[in-house]
């Protein structure tokens, strides 16, 4: 007994050897480089992200240009579809690539070019109106989301290769508190003038603020410290990616348990495009409204992230996300009630709904980080895609519940509420993959 308890503690005085030593120092001075590149970059694209809210100025702009509920609805179907499927065929190309930061730096690049273009059409609206301008605009969005999800998937396998799990939590703060921060002072200075303007001068200010800040974000990332990986094996094939998904969720039950939590959670995003719709209706929302919505929404991802990257990094994901998800199964209760309780006069007060709101893309960031703890780095892609996969399966009803909300609202929003608290529940399920380590 005394024998080998005292092996571990020899072992552990052993020297060095003195390659060793010097790669572990290079890991950690680099680490913390890169955790600040990697901050800078998504303080940019907030700034980027608070010119095209999706609760708010999206759902404005599309009711400019069409005004349907049905086709408000089809945005959370978009949104998800392309942050699901494509990410999931380019998970195993990412997977091979030598150099990771390479995927984000180039997909930040053409998200803010597809903002470009549609800026530069917004100028024509106060010229000649044009009758298939909604579905232009939704053929941009689709392909600005299946880039963004690809960006987003590339993202979280950076900070996974680059970043240790116990400082996943920080890099969320920093990021979520300074990209708040700039994109309230953006919004402050900007939305109220710009809104202010016809509806095609406006907009096409709004889109092009984004289309440079997704810019500048990914340029920001020619100065990250990685290592290229060794070359591997040629990519899998789409239908093999696709078999990989069957086999992991049937095979990983802790990542199965993660999938119904996140499928039953997602049916948030069935709302989005309506809270604002339910503001404008029923307390007669103005333009400056919209502003004080989008700022405290952005607020709130700030907050919300400085306070879950704080305990994750203490105390793990799970019990982040478990506080999470029950939070925002009250969000559609909150609208409901202040839609009916307040007046065109005290509405003000509805602004707090957005500052839930802010909650929601933070747990989206929670779900992949504990997804990265479930699973070795190199399967890091094809989990984060098979997460993805998951998160659209609910809003394939939206276009459903679009055309449901024109006709009965309130029991559209009970029964989405109760579904994301049975996703709540089932966070008492998980896996804490932290406890095993």
């Amino acid at each position: 007994m005394h024998s080998s308890s005292r092996q571990p503690t020899e072992i552990e005085h052993e020297p060095l050897p003195a390659e060793l030593a010097d790669s572990l120092r290079e890991d950690s001075a680099t680490q913390g480089w890169n955790l600040m590149i990697l901050a800078l970059h998504h303080v940019f694209h907030r700034l980027g992200w608070i010119f095209k809210t999706e609760t708010v100025l999206i759902p404005a702009f599309l009711d400019v240009i069409a005004g349907a509920g049905w086709i408000r609805g089809c945005l959370p179907v978009l949104n998800r579809f392309g942050q699901s499927l494509p990410p999931l065929l380019a998970s195993s190309h990412l997977r091979h690539a030598r150099r990771k930061t390479n995927w984000v730096l180039g997909t930040s690049l053409l998200m803010g070019l597809l903002f470009g273009v549609l800026s530069l059409l917004c100028w024509q609206l106060d010229r000649r109106p044009w009758p298939g301008m909604p579905l232009i605009f939704l053929a941009i969005y689709t392909m600005f989301f299946a880039t963004s999800g690809i960006n987003q998937m590339a993202f979280n396998t950076v900070q996974g290769k680059l970043i240790a799990a116990a400082r996943r939590g920080r890099l969320m703060s920093l990021g979520g508190v300074g990209g708040s921060c700039v994109a309230i002072l953006a919004a402050y200075l900007l939305l109220t003038p710009w809104l202010s303007l016809s509806s095609g001068a406006a907009f096409a200010r709004v889109f092009g603020s984004t289309a440079i800040s997704f810019t500048v974000a990914g340029l920001i990332l020619l100065l990250i410290r990685e290592r290229p990986d060794p070359r591997e094996a040629t990519p899998s094939r789409a239908s093999r990616v696709l078999l990989n998904v069957w086999r992991t969720l049937r095979d990983d039950a802790p990542f199965r348990c993660l999938a119904a939590v996140t499928i039953l959670f997602m049916c948030t995003f069935l709302l989005f495009p309506h809270y604002q719709w339910l503001g404008r209706v029923t307390l007669d929302s103005s333009g400056s409204d919209l502003m004080w919505w989008v700022i405290l929404q952005n607020a709130s991802v700030g907050l919300f992230s400085w306070l879950a990257g704080a305990c994750a990094d203490r105390y793990g994901y799970r019990i982040v996300l478990r506080c999470e998800i029950l939070a925002a199964g009250s969000i559609p209760l909150v609208a409901l009630g202040l839609s009916a309780w307040l007046t065109p006069e005290t509405r003000g007060w509805y602004a707090l709904v957005f500052f839930l709101l802010g909650l929601i893309p933070v747990t989206v960031k929670s779900l992949f980080n504990y997804a990265l703890e479930l699973t070795r780095e190199e399967h890091h892609p094809h989990y984060l895609g098979t997460l993805s996969v998951c998160m659209a399966v609910p809003v394939c009803g939206a276009p459903l519940v679009g055309w449901l909300l024109d006709r009965d609202p309130t029991l559209v929003f009970l029964a989405v509420a109760l579904l994301i608290s049975l996703g709540g529940g089932l966070t008492f399920l998980l896996h804490e993959p932290r406890a095993s380590a």
